[in-house]
């Protein structure tokens, strides 16, 4: 498995279709937009590579440009708890970015990915100086609270359906994750991975939400019809 500093050799600036998917950079100041583009860099992430490791110091924000990671941690009785996937346009990381710690938890990529990344003391500079990138980060801080006390219900559920609808929902949060449209590329391993649940499980999960309009299942991807309703509807166990 690679890890970290295999990903800092690939590095390399981003090309402009790829800074035009970055919607955060667009709010920006001229000068600070200045700045942000000349320290910005992308990587191509294989699948099992970490961008993140428990334990390792921080060094990037990090934002998916392409492709899908997974974000966990492990449990005091040695499982791995999923906290949230991570689809194209979300930026994550930016509390352990504003207090400089170590990492508490594991990004991995799922599959061929482009993660972009922004040095800590660049971020740290748009923050002391571009009141738009403030606005942004703080509004991150709020998704993402939000999003965490999801996990931990999810984390909760036993009903598949469940589980896939939630996990679901949260990869289209517009908020958190602008780049990923009304269909998100993702096969039914990627989605078992994230759920905790067999492929077989996620299949008939699937088939169920689709049976009842949430989304509709497409080659190589799902479109969603109803995110309210992969957020809060119910199924029935008979």
């Amino acid at each position: 498995m690679s890890i970290e500093p295999v990903l800092h050799l690939r590095r390399r600036p981003l090309s402009p279709r790829e800074l035009g998917g970055i919607a955060w950079l667009g709010k920006l100041e001229p000068k600070a937009r200045a700045l942000a583009v000349a320290e910005l860099r992308v990587s191509e992430a294989q699948p099992g590579d970490l961008v993140c490791r428990i334990g390792r110091p921080v060094t990037y924000w990090f934002g998916v440009i392409d492709g899908l990671f997974k974000m966990s941690s492990d449990t005091p009785d040695g499982r791995s708890m999923t906290f949230t996937g991570l689809s194209p346009g979300g930026w994550f990381g930016e509390g352990t970015v504003l207090k400089r710690e170590d990492y508490r938890y594991n990004v991995q990529a799922l599959r061929t990915s482009l993660i972009a990344g922004l040095p800590v003391d660049t971020f740290h500079t748009l923050l002391e100086h571009s009141l738009a990138f403030n606005h942004f980060v703080m509004n991150q801080l709020n998704e993402r609270l939000g999003q965490f006390i999801a996990a931990r219900e999810i984390d909760r559920m036993t009903q598949p359906e469940l589980r896939v609808a939630r996990n679901l929902a949260a990869l289209f949060n517009p908020a958190l994750f602008p780049g990923v449209g009304e269909v998100l590329q993702i096969t039914q391993q990627e989605l078992g991975y994230l759920s905790g649940l067999s492929r077989q499980r996620v299949n008939q999960a699937l088939a169920v939400l689709q049976k009842h309009a949430l989304i509709a299942i497409e080659y190589g991807g799902v479109r969603v019809l109803d995110l309210e309703g992969l957020r809060t509807r119910s199924f029935s166990t008979s």
